[in-house]
C-alpha cells in the first residue's frame, strides 16, 4: 500500500496542509513540526509522486530568480548561458529564470536586488557576498518558504539547501602545485586577490598557502592586493605592486581581473620574466596564455554550474531531495596552452 499525506497527517497529528507545506518546503512550519512529519515520511517510507506533481505544475509559473555578480566578469557569462539553456528546457513546466546582474561584491546593492522580487519568486540562486545581511536575508526568505540554493560561492551558516559550485580550497591546492612546477618551486610571488567579501576566493587562498607552507619554502610572498573581479582595479593595483616589489617574478591571480593584471605585467615591460596561474578559460585569459605570460589556468566549468543549478532548483521544488551534505560539487580542470 502506498503511503498517502493523508497517513503521514494522521500518524503525525497534524493537518494535511502542514505535511503538504513541509514536504514540497513551501509555507512556513516550526522547526519541531517539520522534524515530526519528515521522521515519520521516512519511517513509512513515504516518496513523492514526481511524475504526477511535474503534471500538476504546469497549471502553475514556478519563477526562479537569481543575482550574479556579472557585470564587468566574462566567466560569469558561461554560468548565465548555462542557466538559460536549463530554463528553456523546463521551459514547458512553467518555469522561468529572472536573473539580476550586479557588479562587484556590495552586500547592500545584493541585498537590494534580492528584495526587488523575493515576493514574486519560487526559489533563489545566488552568488551570495559572504555578509550577515546576505546570510540574514537567506534565512528569512526561508521563513518564508523560499529556499535558496548558492551558486559558485557559498556563505557558511546560512538556511540555504544546497551548494553548487568548485571545491576552491583543493582549487587552491592545484594552483599552488602548478606554479610550484612553473617557477621550479622558487619565485618572489605576487597574490592578487578577487575579494575578501567572497568565501570561495578566501577558501582559495587558503588552500593555496596551505601547500606553499608545507612544501615550497622558497616560493616567497612579495605582496598581496584586492581586485573586486574588476580589470581595471586589477591593471592599477598589479601596476602598483609590482612598482613597490620589483623583484616579483610569478603572480597569483585568485579569481577574475587576469586581464586587467597581466595587461599591468605587460605594460611594465617583465612580461617575458613573470609566471603567471590563474583560474577559468575566458577568452582574454586564453589569449594571455597564447603569449607565454600564463602557464596554467583552473577552470571550474562554469556552463555546467550554471545548468545544474537550475535543474537541481526544479527537482527540489518537485520534492527531492539534495546531497546530504548540501554540496554538489563541479569538478575543477587543469589546462594549459595545449588543451586549446
Amino acid at each position: 500500500m502506498s503511503v498517502t499525506i493523508k497517513k503521514i497527517a494522521e500518524i503525525s497529528g497534524v493537518s494535511r496542509g502542514t505535511v503538504d507545506r513541509v514536504l514540497n518546503n513551501r509555507g512556513k512550519v516550526s522547526e519541531a513540526v517539520e522534524r515530526k512529519v519528515r521522521e515519520t515520511a521516512q519511517r513509512l517510507g513515504y516518496t513523492p509522486n514526481m511524475a504526477g506533481k511535474a503534471l500538476s505544475i504546469k497549471k502553475k509559473e514556478i519563477v526562479i530568480g537569481s543575482v550574479l555578480p556579472s557585470e564587468g566578469n566574462p566567466f560569469f557569462y558561461e554560468i548565465m548561458r548555462g542557466m538559460i539553456v536549463a530554463a528553456n528546457e523546463l521551459s514547458d513546466y512553467g518555469v522561468r529564470l529572472e536573473i539580476k546582474k550586479m557588479r562587484g561584491y556590495d552586500p547592500e546593492k545584493q541585498e537590494r536586488l534580492i528584495d526587488e522580487f523575493s515576493k514574486r519568486i519560487d526559489i533563489l540562486l545566488i552568488t551570495p557576498v559572504d555578509d550577515d545581511r546576505i546570510r540574514e536575508k537567506i534565512d528569512a526568505l526561508a521563513e518564508c518558504g523560499v529556499p535558496t540554493i548558492t551558486l559558485n560561492s557559498d556563505i557558511c551558516d546560512s538556511k540555504r539547501v544546497c551548494y553548487v559550485g568548485s571545491d576552491y580550497f583543493k582549487g587552491g591546492e592545484i594552483a599552488c602545485g602548478m606554479l610550484a612546477m612553473a617557477t621550479g618551486g622558487r619565485a618572489n610571488l605576487g597574490i592578487i586577490m578577487g575579494s575578501s567579501k567572497v568565501l570561495g576566493h578566501s577558501q582559495r587562498l587558503d588552500g593555496f598557502m596551505k601547500i606553499l607552507r608545507q612544501r615550497f619554502p622558497d616560493i616567497r610572498v612579495t605582496g598581496t592586493t584586492e581586485t573586486e573581479d574588476d580589470d581595471i582595479i586589477a591593471f592599477d593595483r598589479t601596476r602598483k605592486l609590482l612598482e613597490r616589489y620589483p623583484q616579483t617574478n610569478a603572480l597569483f591571480i585568485v579569481a577574475a581581473g587576469v586581464y586587467g593584471a597581466c595587461r599591468a605585467v605587460i605594460d611594465n615591460g617583465v612580461d617575458k620574466d613573470i609566471c603567471v596561474v590563474t583560474f577559468d578559460d575566458v577568452p582574454s585569459t586564453v589569449e594571455m596564455m597564447e603569449r607565454g605570460l600564463v602557464r596554467a589556468t583552473i577552470c571550474q566549468q562554469p556552463f555546467t554550474q550554471g545548468y545544474e543549478a537550475v535543474k537541481i532548483a526544479f527537482d527540489y521544488y518537485l520534492g527531492k531531495k539534495v546531497p546530504a551534505d548540501g554540496i554538489v560539487e563541479i569538478e575543477n580542470e587543469i589546462k594549459i596552452m595545449e588543451c586549446f
